[in-house]
């Protein structure tokens, strides 16, 4: 009898190409992600974040080629046919864009948008979905949630947009929840709330959290383990505590920081990316 898979997520030599030019985005990239773990990607725009995100939602362009495995609930996931991933994301996971403009339809009311999810994903009733919608509106902080589920994208403001796009992800109480940049159109106090709801449905469910952030501080809060990418590789992976007060890796030194300019000396400079793509322990 087979034993079955203990990591929710199973992430081993992940390598994404783009392109004729074969552009490599992600270089064996590895990681594991337990039920009920939150952890932390960072790194400078660029570094393979949000490629290895979509690479694990089943969700690379048609020019992307990607190799190694990826694991969800012991399901693989690369070249998996696109009825059993549609079956995956929503129930099993899903996904809070950075973008949500492009996230949302702009011809549907964001009210039918996500109750389209409960629709696909359990079969709810119309009335029932109605409901369920609007109180999960009211819980990630937007007043008013019956007007806003009957308005249009445009209709909303960045921020709106966002709580409408995490409510649609979190809905249905999936088992991994892919955060990219999920606070980066809200002010200090909206995600603030936000993170707490974050925190709540994770902490209920037992869901587990792939965090995408250029805020240190909020990975902090967020996320127990962290991973630090550079040029498609993983370059230093820790726990937070681990990484934030006593980084190894050059590079993860100089984003601490950059951070927190209380550990900068006066008229000391700051690193900058190109010192690190020139360390020949980046480049090895």
């Amino acid at each position: 009898m087979s034993t079955p898979p203990t990591s929710l997520l199973e992430v081993t030599d992940l390598g994404v190409r783009f392109g004729h030019r074969r552009i490599e985005a992600v270089r064996a990239v590895s990681f594991s992600l337990e039920p009920g773990q939150r952890l932390g990607v960072i790194g400078e725009s660029g570094s393979g974040k949000t490629v290895t995100a979509l690479a694990v939602m089943g969700l690379l362009p048609e020019n992307a080629t990607a190799s190694g495995s990826i694991r969800v609930a012991g399901t693989e996931i690369l070249g998996l046919a696109e009825p059993e991933l549609a079956r995956l994301r929503g129930n099993v996971l899903s996904m809070v864009f950075q973008e949500p403009m492009t996230a949302l339809d702009p011809t549907m009311r964001v009210g039918r948008q996500v109750a389209e999810v409960l629709r696909l994903h359990q079969g709810a009733e119309p009335g029932r979905a109605r409901e369920r919608v609007v109180d999960m509106l009211t819980r990630v902080g937007l007043d008013d949630a019956e007007r806003v589920a009957d308005a249009y994208p445009h209709q909303l403001s960045g921020g709106q947009r966002q709580r409408v796009i995490l409510a649609m992800a979190v809905i249905n109480s999936p088992r991994l929840v892919i955060c990219d940049e999920p606070t980066t159109a809200l002010d200090v106090t909206v995600q603030a709330k936000v993170l707490r709801l974050l925190d709540e449905v994770l902490t209920e469910s037992g869901a587990a959290c792939l965090f995408i952030s250029h805020d240190l501080a909020v990975v902090s809060q967020v996320c127990d383990q962290v991973v630090v990418m550079l040029d498609g590789r993983i370059v230093e992976a820790g726990t937070v505590a681990e990484l934030f007060t006593a980084p190894r890796h050059p590079y993860t030194r100089g984003l601490v920081a950059t951070a927190r300019l209380d550990l900068v000396e006066p008229g000391q400079r700051l690193p900058v990316v190109e010192d690190f793509y020139e360390a020949d322990e980046v480049r090895s």
